[in-house]
Protein backbone atom coordinates (compact mmCIF):
# COMPACT_ATOMS: atom_id res chain seq x y z
CA UNK A 1 0.00 0.00 0.00
CA UNK A 2 2.89 2.29 0.96
CA UNK A 3 4.42 1.64 -2.34
CA UNK A 4 0.90 2.46 -4.69
CA UNK A 5 1.05 5.61 -3.01
CA UNK A 6 4.49 6.73 -3.02
CA UNK A 7 4.26 5.99 -6.95
CA UNK A 8 1.27 7.90 -7.44
CA UNK A 9 2.61 11.00 -5.49
CA UNK A 10 5.83 10.28 -8.00
CA UNK A 11 3.24 9.93 -11.37
CA UNK A 12 2.27 13.45 -9.87
CA UNK A 13 5.26 15.11 -9.11
CA UNK A 14 6.82 14.11 -13.01
CA UNK A 15 3.32 15.09 -14.77
CA UNK A 16 3.45 18.05 -13.12
CA UNK A 17 6.85 18.78 -13.97
CA UNK A 18 6.41 17.75 -17.24
CA UNK A 19 3.84 20.18 -18.02
CA UNK A 20 5.93 23.22 -16.52
CA UNK A 21 8.91 22.14 -18.40
CA UNK A 22 6.84 22.12 -21.34
CA UNK A 23 5.28 25.54 -20.34
CA UNK A 24 8.45 27.20 -20.46
CA UNK A 25 9.51 26.04 -24.38
CA UNK A 26 7.47 28.90 -25.47
CA UNK A 27 7.41 31.18 -22.65
CA UNK A 28 8.58 34.79 -24.07
CA UNK A 29 10.58 36.00 -20.99
CA UNK A 30 13.59 34.23 -21.01
CA UNK A 31 15.73 37.22 -20.49
CA UNK A 32 14.30 40.71 -19.89
CA UNK A 33 16.61 43.90 -20.29
CA UNK A 34 18.04 45.60 -16.74
CA UNK A 35 16.98 48.61 -15.69
CA UNK A 36 20.15 49.10 -13.23
CA UNK A 37 21.76 52.61 -14.11
CA UNK A 38 19.04 53.87 -16.76
CA UNK A 39 17.39 56.78 -15.05
CA UNK A 40 14.10 56.85 -17.42
CA UNK A 41 12.69 54.01 -19.18
CA UNK A 42 11.16 54.13 -22.17
CA UNK A 43 11.28 50.78 -23.49
CA UNK A 44 11.61 46.57 -22.93
CA UNK A 45 13.73 44.07 -24.27
CA UNK A 46 12.81 40.92 -24.03
CA UNK A 47 14.25 37.56 -25.56
CA UNK A 48 13.29 33.72 -25.42
CA UNK A 49 14.66 30.78 -27.81
CA UNK A 50 12.70 31.59 -30.72
CA UNK A 51 12.75 35.69 -31.24
CA UNK A 52 13.23 38.82 -29.68
CA UNK A 53 10.99 41.61 -29.13
CA UNK A 54 10.97 45.38 -27.72
CA UNK A 55 8.21 46.79 -25.72
CA UNK A 56 7.34 50.78 -25.63
CA UNK A 57 6.06 52.86 -22.99
CA UNK A 58 2.30 52.76 -24.58
CA UNK A 59 2.56 48.93 -24.21
CA UNK A 60 3.28 48.06 -27.81
CA UNK A 61 5.28 45.09 -29.13
CA UNK A 62 7.46 44.58 -32.05
CA UNK A 63 9.09 41.09 -31.96
CA UNK A 64 11.20 39.76 -34.93
CA UNK A 65 11.84 36.40 -35.25
CA UNK A 66 15.73 34.54 -35.38
CA UNK A 67 16.21 34.66 -39.24
CA UNK A 68 18.71 31.26 -39.64
CA UNK A 69 18.67 29.02 -37.04
CA UNK A 70 22.11 28.18 -38.24
CA UNK A 71 23.27 31.66 -37.69
CA UNK A 72 22.53 31.82 -34.02
CA UNK A 73 24.49 31.49 -31.40
CA UNK A 74 25.69 28.06 -29.88
CA UNK A 75 24.26 28.34 -26.48
CA UNK A 76 20.58 29.15 -27.98
CA UNK A 77 20.71 25.86 -30.37
CA UNK A 78 21.95 23.68 -27.33
CA UNK A 79 19.12 25.22 -25.10
CA UNK A 80 16.66 24.30 -27.95
CA UNK A 81 17.57 21.21 -28.50
CA UNK A 82 17.73 19.91 -24.79
CA UNK A 83 14.19 21.44 -23.87
CA UNK A 84 12.76 19.74 -26.83
CA UNK A 85 14.78 16.49 -25.79
CA UNK A 86 13.09 17.42 -22.19
CA UNK A 87 9.63 17.54 -23.53
CA UNK A 88 9.86 14.10 -25.70
CA UNK A 89 10.83 12.51 -22.80
CA UNK A 90 8.86 13.54 -20.53
CA UNK A 91 6.33 11.95 -22.84
CA UNK A 92 7.71 8.73 -22.41
CA UNK A 93 8.02 8.95 -19.05
CA UNK A 94 4.27 9.53 -18.41
CA UNK A 95 3.41 7.13 -20.76
CA UNK A 96 5.90 3.99 -19.10
CA UNK A 97 5.04 4.89 -15.93
CA UNK A 98 1.73 4.69 -16.10
CA UNK A 99 2.12 1.20 -17.25
CA UNK A 100 4.59 0.35 -14.66
CA UNK A 101 2.28 1.93 -11.61
CA UNK A 102 0.21 -0.81 -9.41
CA UNK A 103 -2.89 0.90 -9.17
CA UNK A 104 -3.08 0.38 -12.87
CA UNK A 105 -4.32 -2.91 -14.79
CA UNK A 106 -1.62 -3.14 -17.46
CA UNK A 107 2.14 -4.33 -17.37
CA UNK A 108 1.76 -7.49 -16.24
CA UNK A 109 3.14 -9.08 -12.31
CA UNK A 110 4.38 -6.99 -10.24
CA UNK A 111 8.09 -7.87 -10.84
CA UNK A 112 7.86 -6.26 -14.42
CA UNK A 113 5.64 -3.33 -13.35
CA UNK A 114 8.25 -2.13 -11.07
CA UNK A 115 11.06 -2.68 -13.91
CA UNK A 116 9.05 -0.23 -15.75
CA UNK A 117 8.26 1.67 -13.18
CA UNK A 118 12.12 2.14 -12.49
CA UNK A 119 12.38 2.73 -16.71
CA UNK A 120 9.97 6.00 -16.38
CA UNK A 121 11.61 7.23 -13.18
CA UNK A 122 14.79 7.07 -15.13
CA UNK A 123 13.30 8.56 -18.19
CA UNK A 124 12.17 11.42 -16.10
CA UNK A 125 15.67 11.76 -14.42
CA UNK A 126 17.34 12.15 -17.68
CA UNK A 127 14.47 14.67 -18.47
CA UNK A 128 14.54 17.05 -15.53
CA UNK A 129 18.38 16.75 -16.36
CA UNK A 130 17.85 18.56 -20.06
CA UNK A 131 15.84 21.09 -19.01
CA UNK A 132 18.03 21.78 -15.82
CA UNK A 133 20.92 21.77 -18.21
CA UNK A 134 19.48 23.97 -20.92
CA UNK A 135 18.05 26.70 -18.27
CA UNK A 136 21.58 26.76 -16.46
CA UNK A 137 23.17 27.48 -19.47
CA UNK A 138 21.10 30.28 -20.69
CA UNK A 139 21.28 32.30 -17.40
CA UNK A 140 25.01 31.53 -17.26
CA UNK A 141 25.43 33.80 -20.84
CA UNK A 142 22.75 36.29 -19.01
CA UNK A 143 25.27 36.44 -15.86
CA UNK A 144 28.50 36.42 -17.57
CA UNK A 145 27.55 39.35 -20.23
CA UNK A 146 25.97 41.58 -17.18
CA UNK A 147 28.95 41.04 -14.60
CA UNK A 148 31.34 41.83 -17.19
CA UNK A 149 32.43 45.30 -17.73
CA UNK A 150 33.66 45.55 -21.63
CA UNK A 151 30.46 44.17 -22.68
CA UNK A 152 29.30 47.32 -23.82
CA UNK A 153 25.74 46.24 -25.62
CA UNK A 154 22.36 45.96 -23.68
CA UNK A 155 22.16 44.06 -20.59
CA UNK A 156 19.66 41.50 -19.99
CA UNK A 157 18.65 39.99 -16.62
CA UNK A 158 17.04 36.37 -15.86
CA UNK A 159 13.67 36.02 -17.16
CA UNK A 160 10.60 34.17 -15.63
CA UNK A 161 10.78 31.29 -18.07
CA UNK A 162 14.12 30.33 -16.42
CA UNK A 163 12.53 29.88 -13.03
CA UNK A 164 9.56 28.00 -14.20
CA UNK A 165 12.21 25.89 -16.61
CA UNK A 166 14.30 24.94 -13.18
CA UNK A 167 10.83 24.33 -11.10
CA UNK A 168 9.88 21.73 -13.66
CA UNK A 169 13.43 19.59 -14.05
CA UNK A 170 13.32 20.00 -9.89
CA UNK A 171 10.02 18.10 -9.82
CA UNK A 172 10.64 15.42 -12.59
CA UNK A 173 14.24 14.61 -11.27
CA UNK A 174 12.49 14.28 -8.03
CA UNK A 175 9.28 12.02 -8.92
CA UNK A 176 11.65 10.20 -11.13
CA UNK A 177 14.06 9.32 -7.95
CA UNK A 178 10.72 7.86 -6.49
CA UNK A 179 9.95 6.06 -9.14
CA UNK A 180 13.65 4.37 -8.97
CA UNK A 181 12.92 3.38 -5.41
CA UNK A 182 10.06 0.90 -6.50
CA UNK A 183 11.75 -1.55 -7.73
CA UNK A 184 13.82 -1.49 -4.64
CA UNK A 185 10.84 -1.86 -2.67
CA UNK A 186 8.98 -4.48 -4.39
CA UNK A 187 12.38 -6.50 -4.31
CA UNK A 188 12.19 -6.47 -0.46
CA UNK A 189 9.08 -7.21 0.07
CA UNK A 190 8.59 -10.70 1.70
CA UNK A 191 7.28 -14.01 -0.62
CA UNK A 192 5.27 -16.92 0.97
CA UNK A 193 5.93 -20.24 0.09
CA UNK A 194 3.94 -23.02 -0.04
CA UNK A 195 4.69 -26.60 0.52
CA UNK A 196 3.06 -29.37 -1.59
CA UNK A 197 2.96 -32.80 0.11
CA UNK A 198 1.40 -34.46 -2.29
CA UNK A 199 -1.91 -35.97 -2.98
CA UNK A 200 -3.07 -38.01 -0.05
CA UNK A 201 -6.72 -40.09 0.04
CA UNK A 202 -9.47 -39.37 2.10
CA UNK A 203 -9.20 -43.27 3.55
CA UNK A 204 -5.55 -43.25 4.18
CA UNK A 205 -5.98 -39.59 5.92
CA UNK A 206 -8.43 -41.42 8.19
CA UNK A 207 -6.64 -44.35 8.38
CA UNK A 208 -3.56 -41.64 9.51
CA UNK A 209 -5.50 -39.96 11.92
CA UNK A 210 -7.36 -43.46 13.44
CA UNK A 211 -4.01 -44.80 14.31
CA UNK A 212 -2.29 -41.72 15.69
CA UNK A 213 -4.71 -40.71 18.22
CA UNK A 214 -5.28 -43.08 21.16
CA UNK A 215 -8.68 -44.77 22.08
CA UNK A 216 -9.06 -43.18 25.74
CA UNK A 217 -12.98 -44.62 25.61
CA UNK A 218 -12.46 -47.09 29.18
CA UNK A 219 -13.50 -50.78 28.65
CA UNK A 220 -16.93 -51.88 28.92
CA UNK A 221 -17.47 -54.83 31.29
CA UNK A 222 -20.76 -56.90 31.41
CA UNK A 223 -22.31 -58.57 34.14
CA UNK A 224 -24.46 -61.80 33.88
CA UNK A 225 -27.76 -59.92 33.91
CA UNK A 226 -26.73 -58.09 30.35
CA UNK A 227 -27.74 -61.38 28.23
CA UNK A 228 -31.18 -61.70 30.13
Amino acid sequence: MASTSAEIIAFLLTISGWVLVSSTLPTDYWKVSTIDGTVITTATFWANLWKTCVTDSTGVSNCKDFPSMLALDGYIQACRGLMISAVCLGFFGAVFGLVGMKCTKVGGSDQTKAKIACLAGLIFILSGLCSMTSCSLYANRITSEFFDPAFVAQKYELGAALFIGWAGASLCIIGGIIFCFSVVENSNSPRRGYAYNGATSVMSSRTKVHNTVPDKTPPKHFDKNAYV
